[in-house]
């Protein structure tokens, strides 16, 4: 899950992070109004959506005047922005958050992420902040520190002051930053953050650090335990298919290809869309059903497929270990007696009673194109798409 950074920003000033004083607004006039009650000659404008890069596409302003800000807030509220991390559709801007300015002196990237390999939480770091990292690491991959995390005993005051003396920063700030260090690990693992990231973290001419940016997402699966996280959850800027599909305990991600793919566990589908990819064609989605292939899971699926109106073709590959191709079958067949498919289907079963699952489909009369492997499937689908579209 993720969230604005305003409220990434309330978040870790609980954990001692310094931050500039700023006012989230709805209007231009609000606007107006904010930056004129926080005493400071220069603000920025930020369009709140979930996204990187905004800077880049427009969504940060820095204003000085009633007039440029009035400005910047109504050119930006109601319209999208269109990022390289948000694709063509962008996301619409429904709040600003405006911020005092600072002087600036340096900045700094930062960031604790996962690494899953290790099963350990890691900062990541460099000197040249305000570049995304993923330029940093192609551009000047010397300039990145890594900092392993024991779990067992947590970011340790000597690793903080390791960061913070190879991030060449003087001995005024390194009581600073190790709290700073700290307190975003800590923030990390009490809400059970996937990723923290401040870029950039600035040092200010009168030598204070502060967070001029932060960008939080959430492990979902432990939400449960952060009820106060889960309530910042703005559904606005998600698709409303993958919310639909996480309601009904569905995996599902959005693309932009014309193939339907619905699929059962999140290793096969990504297998699926290379093959698909491989065959000449485009997915429309990443749809894992998990381990139930009931009625009205298929059904709920088929309809999350359908109501995007690019689609001209259908997959559905299952492989049936705890499950069984017969009770797979059962539920397509149930499935399409209540969904207007619309488009050609081509199923592929494999796995338990695989023979008993395909005759059954087989004898059900339904439009369905049977395939064998999943190369035969991929390139099933692929040509009823390109049918399809003629």
């Amino acid at each position: 899950m993720h969230i604005h950074e305003y409220q990434a920003k309330e978040v870790l000033a609980n954990y001692g992070i310094q931050t500039q004083p700023g006012t989230l607004v709805y209007s231009p006039d609000q606007a107006v109004a904010a930056y004129n009650s926080q005493g400071s000659t220069v603000c920025a404008v930020k369009a709140q959506i979930h996204s990187g890069a905004r800077g880049k596409a427009g969504g940060i302003r820095l204003c000085r005047s009633n007039d440029e800000v009035r400005r910047a807030a109504d050119e930006m509220l109601g319209e999208k922005l269109v990022t390289h991390q948000t694709g063509s559709s962008g996301k619409l801007v429904q709040k600003l958050y405006v911020e005092a300015g600072v002087d600036i002196d340096r900045e700094i990237y930062l960031a604790f992420v996962l690494d899953r390999a290790k099963q350990r939480h890691v900062a990541v770091a460099s000197a040249e902040g305000g570049m995304e990292i993923e330029q940093l690491a192609q551009e000047k991959p010397e300039s990145i520190l890594r900092i392993s995390i024991d779990p067992a005993s947590g970011m340790r005051h000597f690793q903080a002051q390791e960061l913070a003396f190879g991030l060449g920063l003087g001995a005024d700030l390194v009581k600073q930053a190790v709290a700073t260090f700290r307190g975003l690990y800590k923030a990390m693992v009490e809400l059970d953050a996937s990723m923290v990231e401040i870029n950039p973290l600035v040092v200010t001419r009168d030598r204070r650090l502060i967070a001029l940016d932060a960008k939080m997402e959430f492990d979902d699966n432990a939400l449960f335990r952060h009820r106060e996280v889960a309530e910042l959850r703005d559904m606005s800027q998600e698709d409303p298919r993958e919310t639909a599909a996480s309601d009904h305990d569905l995996s599902y991600v959005g693309l932009d290809g014309d193939i339907g793919c619905m699929i059962n566990g999140a290793g096969l589908a990504m297998a699926t869309m290379d093959m698909i990819k491989l065959s000449g064609g485009e997915p429309a989605n990443f749809l894992d059903i998990g381990g139930g292939a009931s009625p009205e899971r298929v059904a709920k699926a088929f309809e999350l497929v359908l109501q995007d109106g690019n689609v001209k073709a259908m997959l559905v590959n299952i492989f049936a270990g705890i499950n069984r191709c017969d009770w797979i079958a059962e539920g397509l067949i149930k499935a399409l007696g209540v969904v207007d498919l619309g488009v050609p289907l081509v199923v592929r079963l494999s796995g338990t009673n695989v023979e008993e699952g395909t005759q059954m489909l087989v004898d059900s009369g339904l439009p369905i194109i049977m395939a064998d492997t999943l190369a035969d499937a991929a390139q099933k689908a692929v040509a009823a798409a390109q049918e399809k579209g003629e």
